[in-house]
């Protein structure tokens, strides 16, 4: 499945979910902030919004799973430790 085609079905199953609810029509915020509901274009306007980037980041997230990811190259073995150098000793006898 390609990505237009992961952004078709999640459209359609958000649109499905959408009708099979009900939600008001409009919603706004008073100086006082509280939320009021009243049936018109605001409320849609901003649902429309949140559910674009919804979907969006839907796709993008379910495209990425279901890329495959390629398989980690072989670590490589770690060289052998070197033995430490054992300094030369002189000799002071005579």
């Amino acid at each position: 499945m390609n990505k237009e085609q992961l952004a078709k079905m999640i459209a359609d199953k958000i649109n499905a979910a959408m009708q099979s609810s009900e939600h008001p029509k409009k919603f706004f915020v008073t100086e006082n902030g509280r939320g009021v509901v009243d049936g018109g274009d605001l409320y849609n306007a901003v649902l429309k919004d949140v559910l674009g980037v919804v979907s969006v980041a839907l796709v993008d997230i379910f495209a990425e799973l279901m890329t495959p990811v390629p398989a980690p190259a072989p670590a490589k073995a770690p060289a052998p430790a070197k033995a430490p150098e054992k300094s030369a000793r002189v000799s002071t006898k005579k």
